[in-house]
C-alpha cells in the first residue's frame, strides 16, 4: 500500500466483470476500507478458462442481481458494464442484442439505485454512446474507449467520462482522443493489469502516474492541473467517494 500512497493515490476502485468475483472484491474493499472501493457488474463478455469465452446473456444476471441487491449500499458503481462487439465474440445481431439487454437492465439497477456506471466499449463506441443516452443514463464513466474522438464527443455532450489508461503512451488512437476531450471530461484509472505502459508486462495501480503525465504533455498543462482536475472529475462521479473516503 505505501507505493500506492506514494504514487498519489487517494482511492482504488476495485471493478468486477463477473460474478465470480463479487465476494473477493467486497472483502478487498472490507479489507482496506476507506482506500479500496467495489463495483460489480456483469462486464458484456463473459466465460472464464476453461470456458470458451462468448457474449454475455441475460441468465448471467441471475446470480449477480442478488448480490448487487445484498452490497448496494456498500458500491460506488456498477460495472464493468457495456457492449463489446470484437467479432470474435460476436457472430451476429442476436448476440449484439443480448449484450445490450444485459446493459439495459444493469443502466435500469444504476438509476434505482442512483450509482453511476463503468462502462466497457470496445469496437462498439457509437452504439454503446447511442444505448447509454436512450436509456437516460446521466452518469457514465467510459473507460479505455477506443472510438473515434468525434464520437466520444457525443459523450461529452451527454455529460459522461472518460479514463485514459498508461497504455496512451503506446496508443495513438489514446493520444488523440485526449487532444480531443476536454480535461474536465476525463478520469485516470490503470485497468490492471492489462493495459500497461509496456505491452504484455503486468500493469500495476501505482502507473496511474504514467496517464497523468502523458495527459500533462499532450494538454500542456502542468501535472498538478492534471491530477487535481482529474480528482475532482472523479469525486463529481462517484459522489459515494466524497463521503466514504477517509477524512
Amino acid at each position: 500500500n505505501l507505493i500506492l500512497f506514494q504514487a498519489g493515490l487517494l482511492a482504488l476502485l476495485a471493478v468486477a466483470e463477473n460474478v465470480g468475483e463479487f465476494e473477493k472484491i467486497i472483502q478487498l474493499s472490507q479489507r482496506f476500507p476507506g482506500f479500496i472501493f467495489p463495483c460489480l457488474g456483469v462486464h458484456p463478455i463473459q466465460g472464464t478458462a476453461p470456458e470458451p469465452q462468448r457474449g454475455a446473456v441475460l441468465q448471467d444476471l441471475d446470480a449477480a442481481l442478488p448480490l448487487i441487491e445484498k452490497y448496494k449500499d456498500h458500491l460506488v458503481a456498477i460495472g464493468e458494464v457495456g457492449l463489446d462487439f470484437t467479432p470474435r465474440f460476436v457472430s451476429g445481431d442476436a448476440d449484439k442484442d443480448s449484450q445490450r439487454q444485459v446493459l439495459i437492465r444493469q443502466a435500469e439497477i444504476a438509476k434505482q439505485l442512483d450509482l453511476p456506471l463503468n462502462v466497457h466499449s470496445r469496437s462498439a463506441g457509437r452504439p454503446t454512446i447511442h444505448l447509454l443516452k436512450e436509456q437516460g443514463v446521466e452518469k457514465a464513466l467510459l473507460h479505455a474507449f477506443d472510438g473515434k474522438p468525434s464520437v466520444a464527443m457525443d459523450g461529452v455532450k451527454a455529460g459522461y467520462f472518460f479514463s485514459i489508461p498508461p497504455s496512451i503512451v503506446r496508443s495513438e488512437q489514446k493520444q488523440k482522443l485526449v487532444k480531443q476531450l476536454p480535461l474536465e471530461s476525463m478520469c485516470l484509472e490503470t485497468d490492471s493489469p492489462a493495459l500497461g505502459p509496456e505491452k504484455q508486462v503486468r500493469n500495476e495501480p501505482k502507473n496511474i502516474s504514467v496517464c497523468a503525465e502523458y495527459i500533462s504533455k499532450i494538454k500542456g498543462v502542468p501535472l498538478e492541473t492534471v491530477m487535481e482536475v482529474t480528482t475532482q472529475n472523479a469525486l463529481r462521479l462517484f459522489p459515494r467517494l466524497k463521503t466514504l473516503l477517509r477524512a
